[in-house]
């Protein structure tokens, strides 16, 4: 869902606003962005027992990768998975424990939930309908969807789906709300874990809250909202008759034979391989999380309060291959790429832009890499890669509390 809380909000507006920590990770630094790239395909073979990380060829040329892995880990998250391409080298890497009751080691093809990285797949269906001529980007959010977007200052005739796409509708975040946080983020999420929300609730719920700022092309303003991807997503059903998530498995999954990605609903499972999920559940994800607080269990959850902004399922591997699809062309042509990765910049972050689904950050060492990181109950991912697709990475940790999976992208792309 949003990325879920997981990306972070970052709002440039003077009024500020706050994000889904998916998304929330954004606002506090720049959320795992991530990138493009596409992948071969065989699965690459799960990790071995022996070792905290270890390389799938068997050669050892991440070695500031695998430091940062393991730095992670120490920091309290209980175990985490890398995968990172670089022209025909494949390298796997892991560390800690995928499951806290039995032990299991992480596998280099478990699946979890990849929040926020949802939003790349979203955009990436929009912009083929838009090359299809079945949509318009300028077209306004009432065209398709009257009267869905207003109230408390909202108007859905003054909103382009290019604007929800890149964060500049200043509409408000569903998961900023407090009590939604309360209970899907706190305690509360125990006894809310089974709840099932609609795409026309959630967007009713952003509707009590005034907006960001107007609607606007001015590149001073930018602040990220679940509740775009909500809205997309309504307006793809609207084009097509069919789900988001229905053209997302036609258009996408099966085409790249992605076949340990889903877009599960209201399914509270993740299928194996994986392993478990683990929170902090104080309201925020990817918070504090005082070392001795309780650690609990939200593998199984009912991801529809996630919806289009981070309900996917995926694994290293699946997510390797879509970026470089995306990237070399596969999925879209010049035009529509090249819209997609025009990008807003965010003034409190000065390496960090926005795209259409896609986010681009210049790290310390002067590298450009493009895509998205992703939040929700227990997980925390980013997918990253070089814009020409030759290097990618992807990663998982399975908790949501002091993770500084930044380290791990740092470390793969600048060697440090």
């Amino acid at each position: 869902m949003y990325e879920l809380p997981h990306a972070a909000n970052a709002s440039r507006s003077s009024r500020g606003s706050g994000r889904p920590r998916g998304e929330r990770r954004l606002r506090a630094a720049a959320v795992g962005l991530v990138a493009t790239v596409v992948m071969s395909a065989g699965l690459v073979p799960p990790a071995s027992a022996a070792g905290t990380a270890n390389a799938s060829a068997g050669r050892d040329g991440h070695a500031a990768t695998r430091a940062a892995l393991e730095s992670v880990v120490r920091d309290g998250v209980p175990g985490g998975h890398v995968l990172a391409e670089l022209g025909n080298d494949t390298w796997a890497g892991r560390a800690g424990t995928a499951d806290l009751t039995s032990g299991r080691k992480p596998r280099a093809d478990d699946r979890f939930r990849i929040g926020s990285i949802t939003k790349t797949f979203v955009a990436t269906v929009m912009l083929q309908l838009e090359e299809e001529g079945r949509l318009s980007l300028d077209d306004t959010v009432d065209h398709w969807l009257p009267g869905l977007v207003r109230g408390n200052g909202h108007d859905g005739k003054k909103i382009n789906i290019r604007q929800l796409l890149n964060h500049t509708s200043g509409i408000y975040s569903y998961t900023d709300d407090k009590d939604f946080k309360r209970k899907e983020f706190g305690t509360d999420f125990l006894e809310h874990r089974y709840d099932t929300w609609t795409p026309r609730q959630i967007v009713q719920l952003a509707m009590t809250h005034e907006p960001v700022f107007a609607p606007t092309d001015d590149v001073d303003k930018w602040s990220y909202s679940d509740t775009n991807y909500v809205i997309a997503s309504m307006v793809i059903q609207k084009a097509t008759g069919h789900s988001y998530a229905h053209e997302i498995e036609q258009r996408i999954l099966r085409p790249l034979h992605l076949d340990s990605t889903t877009v599960p609903g209201t399914r509270a499972r993740v299928a194996g391989p994986s392993g478990r999920a683990y929170s902090k559940l104080t309201g925020e994800l990817a918070g504090p999380g005082a070392p001795n607080s309780t650690t609990y269990d939200v593998t199984e959850l009912n991801p529809s309060f996630a919806g289009a902004a981070g309900e996917m399922i995926s694994n290293n591997h699946d997510l390797n291959r879509f970026y470089r699809a995306l990237f070399s062309g596969r999925l879209l042509k010049a035009p529509q790429l090249k819209e997609m990765m025009t990008t807003v910049s965010v003034k409190d972050l000065p390496n960090f832009s926005y795209g259409l689904g896609l986010m681009k950050m210049t790290l310390s060492c002067g590298t450009e890499v493009w895509g998205h990181n992703g939040g929700i109950q227990g997980s925390i991912s980013q997918s990253m890669a070089t814009a020409d697709g030759k290097h990618v990475l992807s990663l998982n940790f399975n908790g949501d509390w002091n993770v500084h999976e930044q380290r791990v992208v740092d470390a793969e792309f600048c060697g440090s």
